[in-house]
């Protein structure tokens, strides 16, 4: 372990960061914060839409609006029928980066620095390859093998042009949410470590609101993206 990761590890003390399993390395801290983000979505929204009644209470009115309003973003984008299939999908996204964002800043020094899985790279880039893979199943079986014409218009020789973008698409995608992500809670660890009253306090709230607008900015941009492929379906 070299100087600078031992003064790092002087400051942040993380969980157990790394194992090797078949030759590859595994980040462990990553996948119990991934796991704890998905048990606290589910907890969430069984607790919320478990009791639903006809006449809801504030979170179950709450929850309905935010799955009417961005039905009604995707319905814009994507049609009626991208509506009906990818609701659920978009709207499960969304919940889970709104808690992985966040809970890095609810829980930023317990003894152990608790990360947001969304400043790991391996999870913003798993994400926006899903996104993508998803684009590509839904425009080959809308449209066919013709979905990929996309490639070579408005001409041929555009080809190359067109697959660097293709390419560029999940990594910014990707690069977006962990950039902010990643800034946030290492500006939130500094301040807890030069100043541990009131400053910190106000760059949590802040730090909420980025977590929040990360999570729909990610979410509308993955609209965007599988949007082509039931706008226009023959």
């Amino acid at each position: 372990m070299g100087t600078a990761e031992q003064a790092s590890n002087e400051i942040i003390h993380y969980l157990p960061m790394q194992v090797d399993f078949l030759g590859m390395t595994v980040h462990m801290q990553t996948l119990y914060m991934s796991w704890l983000a998905c048990i606290i979505t589910i907890v969430v929204v069984w607790a919320i839409t478990s009791g639903s009644k006809m006449v809801p209470g504030r979170a179950q009115a709450a929850l309905e609006m935010f799955f009417d309003a961005l039905g009604g973003l995707i319905e814009k984008n994507m049609g009626k029928e991208g509506r009906s299939k990818m609701q659920a999908f978009f709207f499960t996204l969304f919940l889970y980066l709104l808690v992985a964002n966040e809970i890095g800043v609810f829980l930023p020094s317990i003894g152990i620095h608790f990360t947001s899985p969304t400043n790991d790279m391996n999870t913003v880039f798993a994400l926006s390859i899903l996104v993508m893979v998803v684009a590509y199943i839904y425009g080959v079986a809308n449209k066919g093998i013709g979905y990929f014409g996309h490639f070579v218009k408005p001409y041929v020789p555009f080809l190359p042009l067109n697959i660097v973008e293709e390419i560029a698409k999940p990594i910014t995608l990707a690069l977006r949410l962990f950039g902010n992500i990643l800034a946030g809670e290492i500006l939130l660890i500094v301040l807890y470590k030069l100043c541990p009253w009131v400053i910190p306090d106000i760059w949590v709230l802040f730090s909420l609101f980025v977590g929040v607008l990360q999570a729909f900015v990610f979410t509308m941009l993955s609209i965007i993206n599988i949007a082509p492929s039931f706008v226009g379906k023959h």
